[in-house]
């Protein structure tokens, strides 16, 4: 059954569209401080469709996601109160809220870094930073170069894989679908069995 093929195509498709660099900096800001997806997602396709423009959509990636993790510094420091409530009741965002504060006293500063260079929630690492009431010139500093380097590393292998890559990608994405399918299913069993 082919489903991922047609889905890919207009994935590549929405990647290529005139407003996709909009779309691509609303969630990236949304990302920094309270949308689950990641920038990631967007950035990578548009890259593989347009890798003449890769360094661009890394730039807008980057600069709106330190922008959002401000207003996330934001909440932390002036609403968290408000918060806290829904982030207790979400038990990942609550374990790494607890985590990013023991991040902070550890290592201070260079935990924004990782957290935004890292797969790790950077949302809950910008609202902890405000709720820290952490300098806010290191944290925009540790943030840029944090995700300053995730997002032009995706840029550059996109950018590197170009027309081959993404051939290669579409002659192979049922199976790669398929198998991410499995791996769900199989990883949410085992996470259900605990």
């Amino acid at each position: 059954m082919k489903i991922f093929g047609p889905l890919y195509a207009r994935a590549m498709q929405w990647a290529r569209h005139r407003h996709a660099p909009w779309y691509l900096g609303s969630m990236s800001f949304a990302e920094s401080s309270f949308f689950p997806i990641p920038p990631d997602v967007m950035l990578a396709p548009m890259c593989l469709a347009q890798p003449h423009k890769a360094w661009r959509f890394a730039w807008i990636t980057t600069l709106t996601s330190v922008l959002g993790g401000v207003l996330g510094y934001f909440i932390g420091m002036y609403a968290f109160g408000m918060v806290e409530p829904w982030l207790q009741e979400q038990p990942r965002y609550w374990a790494g809220y607890l985590r990013a504060l023991e991040w902070f006293e550890d290592w201070g500063v260079l935990a924004v870094f990782i957290a935004g260079f890292s797969p790790i929630p950077y949302k809950v690492f910008t609202v902890a930073a405000g709720v820290l009431s952490m300098a806010l010139m290191p944290f925009i500093a540790a943030s840029m170069v944090g995700r300053g380097a995730r997002f032009f590393l995706v840029a550059a292998l996109m950018r590197w894989g170009g027309a081959r890559m993404e051939a290669e990608l579409h002659k192979h994405i049922d199976r790669l679908g398929w198998a991410t399918v499995a791996l769900v299913v199989v990883g949410g069993a085992i996470f259900a069995l605990r």
